[in-house]
This record gives C-alpha cells, structure tokens and sequence, in this order.
C-alpha cells in the first residue's frame, strides 16, 4: 500500500470518529381511544367482532373493571359519564366528582388527559369525536378558564341537536346516524391530519341495550358499533404505514344488570365487568394476567405518548399503566 493511500485511510478513520453519532429518529407516537358504550365482556366476547379481534391480536384483550372499590369510598356508578370521567382523569368518582348524567359538577382540579397533554406539550394536536356534545363542553371543560383555559384543536360533535340532518326518532335511530357520521369524520380526520391524542365516542349500542336487553338486536347494535370501529382502525394502519408509532385503546364505560341486560347504575359483577382492548405490546401483568380498571387507560396512554405528566396530577391517579415497560 502507498504511503499516500495510507495517509487518506487514516485521516478517514480520525474524521469518523470525530463525526457526531447519528442516532435513529423515534417515529412520531399518537393515541386513539374509543368508547363504545355499555356492552357487558360476556357480550362483547359472544359477539362476532372482527376489528375488535385483529386489534387484540396485534396487542391484547382483558376484561377489565369499573365502579372502583365496591363498599369503598371510591366506589363509582356503572353510568356513562361518570365512566368516561373516570377514564379521562384516571380517578373515582370520589375525586371526579360526576355520579351521574345530569346535573354534572366536574372537580377540575384533577387533570383530564387532553389538558395534561394541551398543557405539557401544546404543540401537540388534539381531536374530539362524540355523539354527545358533554363530552367535550362538560366532563372535559373544553375552553372553560376553571377547567384549565385549554382548547382542543378539533372537535366534531353536537350532532344530537341538529334535529334537521338527523331527525329524532322514539326508537333512537338518529343515534345510529350519529354514530356512522361521528365514525366517518373521526376516520378522515386520523387518516389525514394524524393527530397526536383522538377520543372518538359512539352511544348507540347503549341505546338499543336500553330498549331490547339481552336480544339480538343489541348483539346487532354491537355488530356495527365493530365496523365503526373499523374506520379508525383503517385510519390507523394507514398512518402507521406512514412511520407513525399508533396506541388504539378501545373500551366501555359500564356492563348491564344481570336480569335483563336493559339497566345498568349498579354494583351487580357484570354491571361492574367490562374489557378493554389495545393494539400494543408488550403488555403487564397487569393486563395479561390481573384485571385492569378504565382509570388505568389514561396512564397508559400518556406513557406511550411520552408525556412527562406533573407528578401533582399523577400522584392523584387511582390507575397505573398497563404497558409492560416504558417504551
């Protein structure tokens, strides 16, 4: 070898090794959660669910649990909105403060998940789908200076009172309407803007629950409800096609009476019983071999959205996250 090319091999090797180490880019991680309201496990696991399946099979289902400590001070009504709050801020009612569907006085001072993430990263966007506009106006105070001041950047939702676009019926169809339009937007929305934390909200299964019980067309209802749901799921397959790192949680907010299937409000095990199921791995034992809880979601959404959440709220926290390791 000549003593010129000698002299250029070296002062490569010396450039290289002064060369910063490139370190791989972490693909940009967003979260979906969706709550389809009031379907019992024994339902949703009779049910034939397609989507609900494939989104197990890249993660997990677990039955799960709502109504916090029975007999205990945070024991929680097996109603909606005080499952969704419960959801939102991690904690029981007994610090949420909403026992019921009406009425609502929402105890701010415990931090739901959008206003972690709207006011640790405001950078990030976030979005709202729901066919139930309190949703967004009242548990998570979207706006409101006693609710932290903070503004979602997308919402689509008040459907339910545009009487016109989707009359009232007596056997609730216009929720059924609802929800495919609610569906369908929240699907476009992933699909195009990606944004970075989603809640989309679907009633109608609760509904037809209400009205027939345990009967096929609530198993029907629930049927749509997974092609609903399907939707999103495509949305979130095209967008992690794109390099995106995707966690999708989906859930209910209360079982049903044992009797009939058509009530639910109380502490029977499966008003108290229900499931949540996610496309990430690994997961704790916690979800592969225990019960989860509904306060556990919000934890363990924020942890794969690497929020550094303020240790005042998480210490407030009755859940934990699921996910096996910080990722």
């Amino acid at each position: 070898m000549s003593r010129l090319l000698r002299l250029c091999l070296a002062l490569t090797l010396v450039a290289a090794c002064r060369a910063p180490l490139q370190r791989p880019v972490d693909p940009p991680r967003k979260a979906v959660f969706i709550i389809l309201d009031g379907i019992p496990a024994d339902v949703v696991e009779k049910v034939p669910t397609p989507t609900l399946d494939a989104i197990a099979e890249a993660g997990g289902y677990a039955r799960a649990t709502v109504g916090g400590e029975l007999g205990g001070p945070t024991q929680t009504p097996t109603i909606s909105a005080p499952g969704y709050m419960s959801l939102l801020t991690g904690t029981w009612a007994n610090k949420h403060n909403v026992w019921n569907n009406s009425r609502q006085s929402p105890n701010y001072a415990y931090w739901n998940i959008f206003r972690i993430v709207e006011t640790v990263e405001p950078a990030r966007k976030t979005a709202v789908f729901s066919t139930w506009l309190d949703n967004r106006t009242v548990l998570l105070g979207d706006g409101k200076p006693g609710a932290g001041d903070y503004r979602l950047d997308h919402a689509a939702d008040g459907f339910e009172l545009d009487t016109l676009k989707f009359p009232h019926d007596k056997s609730s169809r216009y929720i059924l309407a609802i929800d495919e339009h609610v569906s369908t937007l929240g699907a476009e929305h992933i699909r195009t803007q990606g944004p970075d934390l989603t809640w989309v909200y679907l009633q109608h299964t609760d509904d037809a629950a209400h009205a027939h019980g345990d009967s096929q067309p609530f198993y029907d209802a629930v049927a749509k409800a997974d092609a609903q749901v399907g939707r999103i799921w495509a949305a979130v397959q095209q967008r992690q096609a794109l390099g995106e790192d995707w966690m999708i949680v989906v859930t209910t907010d209360h079982g049903r009476d044992p009797a009939t299937g058509k009530g639910h409000g109380g502490q029977s095990e499966r008003e108290r019983t229900t499931w949540i199921v996610t496309n990430q791995s690994p997961l704790g034992a916690r979800f592969t071999n225990g019960t989860p809880a509904i306060v556990d979601i919000a934890p363990s959404i924020l942890q794969h959205l690497r929020i550094a959440v303020p240790p005042a709220v998480a210490k407030e926290w009755a859940g934990t996250s699921f996910l096996r390791s910080a990722p």
